[in-house]
């Protein structure tokens, strides 16, 4: 008889594409199908989605979900998780982002789920907030490594962080993102071409939100002549980004580029910004 085939589901908040998404998609889509049946809950519908689908992973929409913090919203979306998981029975739930972390962890809990991973894709409570907000994403983030069996991180300033939580030390492990072979085959002439001729080009690739403060690279080149900086994502400060490049004056030295495969971009730069607040 043919073992049965264990059931992984991933789960993760947003549908758009940045890193953690990728990662998703890279794990979803590369487990043999023939020991794992993988199932992707995530909230919109954005580029993630369509790529899940084309690779015909199954796709689970997660209702009420968001972001932000929602007292109203954030009950319902665990009622939805909860039902969603119960219906689903995973043997393995993979959780990505810390509000589905949270919420997700939980859930598999109380629904009796036998391995609950979580990958950590930056610390909430290292972000520059206030200390009320960075308070509750403390205690937020410990709740999640408490109630799952493994918390991955991605890297060493996580791991130490993370060791930090008591009781889930033992929890943590660190697995660098990997890489195509050929992501540095790109010529990186689409950036390049932007720019005059032997322009030293800063470059960033994330999505455009609040948290990658991007306005930092913009404020910097305000003050320096000299520098050319190349933005590469796209998210919903875009407009707003527009708006202060030509506040600024900087439509000739600075540049959105929207979204584009890491590989055609990362050669066009001659240094590499990673804007945090």
């Amino acid at each position: 008889n043919e073992r049965p085939r264990k059931k992984i589901l991933f789960v993760i908040t947003k549908s758009n594409w940045g890193g953690a998404q990728r990662y998703v998609y890279d794990l979803s889509t590369h487990l043999p199908k023939d020991q794992f049946e993988v199932a992707v809950a995530l909230g919109g519908t954005g580029e993630l989605q369509k790529r899940l689908r084309a690779a015909d992973i199954a796709v689970i929409q997660l209702q009420h979900i968001q972001r932000d913090l929602s007292v109203s919203s954030d009950l319902a979306g665990f009622g939805a998780l909860f039902r969603m998981i119960r219906s689903y029975k995973p043997d393995v739930i993979h959780l990505n982002s810390s509000k589905v972390g949270g919420l997700g962890a939980l859930a598999a809990r109380l629904t009796g789920v036998r391995r609950i991973v979580f990958t950590a894709h930056g610390w909430p409570f290292t972000e520059k907030r206030n200390v009320l907000w960075r308070s509750f994403a403390l205690v937020g983030s410990w709740a999640t490594a408490l109630l799952s069996d493994a918390v991955i991180v991605v890297s060493k300033h996580d791991l130490q962080a993370g060791k930090r939580l008591p009781l889930c030390a033992h929890k943590m492990h660190l697995v660098y993102n990997g890489i195509e072979q050929n992501m540095l085959l790109d010529s990186g002439e689409k950036i390049r071409s932007a720019f005059p001729a032997g322009a030293r080009i800063t470059g960033t690739i994330g999505e455009l939100t609040k948290n990658k403060n991007h306005l930092s690279l913009l404020k910097q080149a305000q003050k320096d002549p000299n520098l050319y900086v190349a933005i590469v994502g796209e998210g919903e400060l875009r407009v707003s980004l527009e708006a202060k490049i030509k506040e600024f004056g900087l439509e000739g030295r600075v540049k959105l580029f929207g979204f584009m495969p890491a590989r055609e971009a990362l050669r066009g730069f001659d240094t590499f910004a990673l804007p945090s607040l």
